[in-house]
């Protein structure tokens, strides 16, 4: 059952993967809109979930250098601060060592607080800083409970029977993990960008 998905998942994929080729196509005929750089990286961000944890971190950084992108255009936009602590947050539950995590975690309430600042009432903003305060010490349980070994890439020496189960367990929880911060705050935004863009064409 190893990352099995569902058909909602599966639609979800395909949703943004169709945005994020849009955004592509959009930037190279306007590589200064704001907008189309932060749904770029949101969808980025959202497929790094379907993932394996060393791609999953490549196209976090991916994700996080469009939203940088966008932030240049627009310092204050309070969307795209919004995503680049989902993504610092998802990187750093990416990464085994929490002194190195702890920087991630650290630039994601900061993203979190600067896009308080900027929509004060925003309820989403309000949940991601309450999540990014829990976050570390979560960290610390998964990477402590050896089940980070799979989510960092790292490999063990056990039976193959256990590593069968410790992978299938880890993989379940990479997946609740993102989806926990990730698509459950988010999914609300992007399915409604996506949707406001032109809908996929139909498959071949």
């Amino acid at each position: 059952m190893d990352m099995e998905f569902s058909q909602n998942d599966f639609d979800r994929l395909l949703l943004f993967e169709h945005t994020r080729k849009t955004a592509e196509l959009n930037y190279a005929a306007n590589p200064l809109d704001a907008d189309n750089l932060t749904k770029w990286g949101g969808a980025l961000i959202e497929l790094s979930a379907f993932q394996d944890p060393r791609e999953s971190k490549k196209m976090i950084d991916d994700a996080i250098s469009k939203l940088d992108e966008a932030l240049l255009v627009n310092p204050t936009k309070h969307d795209t601060l919004w995503c680049l602590g989902n993504a610092h947050t998802s990187y750093a539950f990416l990464t085994p060592d929490i002194a190195a995590a702890m920087v991630n975690f650290d630039i994601a309430r900061e993203c979190f607080q600067r896009a308080i600042n900027e929509d004060p009432d925003n309820e989403t903003y309000k949940k991601s800083l309450e999540i990014a305060d829990k976050a570390p010490e979560l960290h610390m349980d998964i990477h402590k409970n050896g089940l980070g070994q799979m989510i960092g890439g790292g490999a063990s020496s056990t039976s193959s029977k256990t590593k069968e189960s410790a992978k299938q367990k880890s993989s379940d929880l990479k997946y609740d993990i993102l989806g926990w911060i990730i698509l459950a705050a988010g999914i609300v935004t992007w399915v409604g960008m996506a949707k406001s863009q032109v809908p996929p064409p139909p498959s071949r």
